[in-house]
């Protein structure tokens, strides 16, 4: 496909120097994706999107997910399925035209502005303020843990515009990142995911427009709700293709390394560990697909996209921790995919919504949960 024709030729060949510098050309990458048509597959065509349906979002993903790191996959996935639905759906066309375009032909990078130091999974303690005056927001607070921070265009904001409830009191804001008042405070050094640039940002007394505001005012948290059911499907078919991925590799290298006179692959612990690895990681690719279907339809989904990315973030951790173990001393180098793997998926257990979030959220739909 063209996606996998991309990858080969423009992204692995360079994986292992971005990873070593912690931080990858997002325009040079962005824009050779948006001129082929992969920033906006689910977007409406009159701003250079194929108005596909999101099952093709979901097929993009999981071919990204041949990308032999998970900092990139990451990276786009923030640019296509976090920071923009929302705007897509909600935004007035003033705002799809200055910012939506741009974004999907590649030629803005976009970045998230959600989390906070004191508040990452409990979106609805977010602190940071837009006060209205006149015709324009003043906003004040910070943002952490800001995919492509470093290097974006524009943020989708979430800010509190008012003292209503924490559920009603916030809205999304798109805010061009060269505003004077917006200062970079530093790229946080992770874990994983080295290639991808984690920002905390600031805002002092930075002025946007009113008309910057997605949709109506005190809508955010709605939004962005919304926007977390995409994100969480859109992270599961990345880390499905990549399982395989891993899971094919340590066979190959296992076929190839012998211990006590035959090939580790052929001692059953080995051989059966990874059919069950293999079995599990198919019956998360029927889940996926099955929320995606219901999703299409325009059902509520987000049970089962909790279900899925709850799933996905532990089989992740499973498997690359299995894996690397078959990989003996190798698996503990930082040269082979499966130690970057390991080292890249224990994020999904934490990012857009950390598993004991999610088991809130099921819980919820479970009916299980105390009452107040």
């Amino acid at each position: 496909s063209w996606v996998s024709e991309i990858i080969d030729q423009e992204i692995n060949p360079h994986v292992d120097q971005w990873e070593a510098e912690g931080t990858f050309p997002a325009h040079k990458i962005f824009k050779i994706l948006g001129s082929a048509g992969f920033l906006g597959v689910n977007k409406p065509v009159e701003y250079g999107g194929l108005g596909l349906d999101f099952s093709y979002s979901v097929a993009v993903s999981e071919e990204l997910g041949n990308i032999r790191c998970g900092g990139i996959p990451m990276a786009i996935g923030v640019q296509t399925d976090m920071a923009t639905p929302a705007l897509a759906r909600f935004g007035s066309a003033e705002l799809k035209e200055e910012f939506l375009l741009p974004s999907i032909l590649g030629d803005k990078v976009a970045c998230l502005g959600v989390s906070e130091v004191g508040a990452g999974s409990d979106v609805s303690s977010i602190l940071t303020k837009a006060v209205r005056k006149g015709d324009e927001y003043v906003i004040n607070g910070g943002k952490m843990w800001t995919t492509n921070g470093t290097q974006a265009d524009w943020i989708c904001l979430l800010a509190n515009t008012s003292d209503a409830a924490p559920h009603r009191n916030k809205s999304l804001i798109c805010l061009p990142m060269t505003l004077p008042g917006v200062h970079i405070a530093r790229k946080i050094d992770k874990l994983g995911m080295w290639s991808s640039d984690t920002a905390e940002v600031f805002f002092d007394d930075v002025r946007v427009p009113c008309k910057n505001i997605i949709g109506q005012e005190g809508m955010g948290f709605t939004y962005q709700m919304l926007q977390f059911q995409e994100e969480r499907l859109w992270a599961v078919a990345n880390i499905v293709t990549m399982m395989d991925n891993i899971i094919q590799e340590t066979i190959q290298y296992t076929r190839q390394r012998k211990i006590f006179k035959q090939p580790v692959l052929y001692h059953q612990s080995v051989n059966f560990r990874l059919a069950e690895l293999q079995t599990e990681v198919e019956l998360l690719r029927s889940l996926l697909y099955r929320a995606t279907a219901l999703y299409i339809k325009g059902n509520d989904v987000t049970k089962l996209a909790s279900m899925a990315k709850l799933k996905g973030g532990r089989l992740a951790r499973e498997v690359g921790d299995s894996c690397l173990q078959y990989w003996g001393g190798m698996g503990f180098t930082s040269d082979v995919l499966v130690s970057r793997f390991y080292r890249d998926s224990r994020l999904l257990s934490i990012g857009g919504g950390a598993d004991e979030v999610m088991l809130g959220i099921i819980c919820k739909y479970m009916d299980t949960l105390p009452k107040k």
